[in-house]
């Protein structure tokens, strides 16, 4: 039971804290605002866990949620004190969600990340049976050490250029992340291009979030916030049929054929993020405005600064 509340409030907030992090910036800002509260989750994956399990095995995992209950009740505490308070849509203005997904734009963001954290959950979750199945001599915690570190730098580097070259950035990191899937399936098996292709992902997917989340924010405009909610029931829906979709596959096919199936869904996911050029992913600079009726918009342009 407590497992589903904390699913729940775990929704919530992810459904919130993007438009959040966009309130309280300038609004040519907004993507680079979302890469860095975007940082926590590379950072929870590369350290939440082996801290979790080394406190466990140290105090005892009563202890260890306690130590978390009482570091929550702080973050309570710091973000009454210290951060400021930004007002959400009104309910009045509100659009039902059936309109939402109809804007143009909404839906291919939205499809574009179910493909992309699909292919993604196959791997990962399935990640010990894979790096067995390589026949390297190489452990999962160096693997996905490798990988934190990568992501880490894949939201620095988004941050730097998002609000520039969105579009450039979605395509590039599609790009990178089936090319790594491609040199898993053929030289995985060889040390050196298989940190190549950990790394590769690692650093692509580091940005994701923070891509497909200021894409959706652009195209939804004033009904961000609804999008952004449909936007986590999609990465939710993802990691369960990552991790689905990747049972079956190691049941049948064996955990070899990892790498081929997260680079179909991959290249998928880049061929609607490609065609979505006009509303979705539009190229240029982001040049967010605000209209007349408060309602913020985005233009391409060659020659504008973010």
């Amino acid at each position: 039971m407590l497992r589903v509340v904390a699913g729940g409030f775990s929704a919530l907030v992810w459904g919130m804290v993007a438009g959040y992090a966009r309130r309280l910036v300038p609004s040519h800002m907004a993507g680079r605002a979302m890469a860095v509260a975007m940082v926590g989750t590379p950072l929870a994956l590369a350290l939440g866990v082996p801290l979790g399990t080394f406190s466990g095995s140290v105090v005892g995992w009563r202890w260890a949620f306690a130590g978390m209950s009482l570091l929550t009740v702080l973050l309570i505490v710091w973000i009454i004190v210290a951060v400021p308070d930004r007002s959400g849509q009104s309910a009045r203005t509100g659009t039902p969600l059936t309109k939402v997904l109809l804007i143009p734009g909404v839906a291919p963001v939205l499809s574009t990340t179910f493909l992309w954290i699909l292919a993604h959950n196959v791997l990962y979750t399935y990640i010990a049976p894979y790096v067995d199945s390589t026949g390297l001599d190489v452990r999962v915690d160096v693997t996905l050490l490798a990988f934190g570190v990568a992501a880490l730098a894949g939201i620095w580097f988004t941050g730097a250029l998002v609000d520039r070259g969105l579009r450039m950035l979605v395509l590039c990191s599609l790009s990178t992340f089936a090319l790594g899937c491609l040199i898993l399936g053929l030289t995985g098996h060889l040390l050196v291009p298989y940190f190549l292709a950990i790394v590769g992902w690692g650093f692509t997917f580091g940005g994701a979030a923070t891509q497909v989340q200021t894409a959706l924010s652009d195209a939804a405009g004033r009904d961000g916030d609804l999008a952004t909610s449909m936007l986590i029931t999609s990465f939710n829906l993802a990691i369960f049929g990552g991790s689905g979709l990747g049972g079956v596959s190691l049941e049948r096919l064996g955990a070899s054929s990892f790498p081929w199936i997260v680079l179909v869904l991959a290249v998928s996911a880049l061929v609607i993020a490609t065609v979505a050029r006009r509303h979705g992913f539009p190229p240029g600079h982001r040049l967010a405005t605000t209209a007349d009726d408060g309602e913020p918009s985005t233009c391409s342009s060659l020659s504008g600064t973010a």
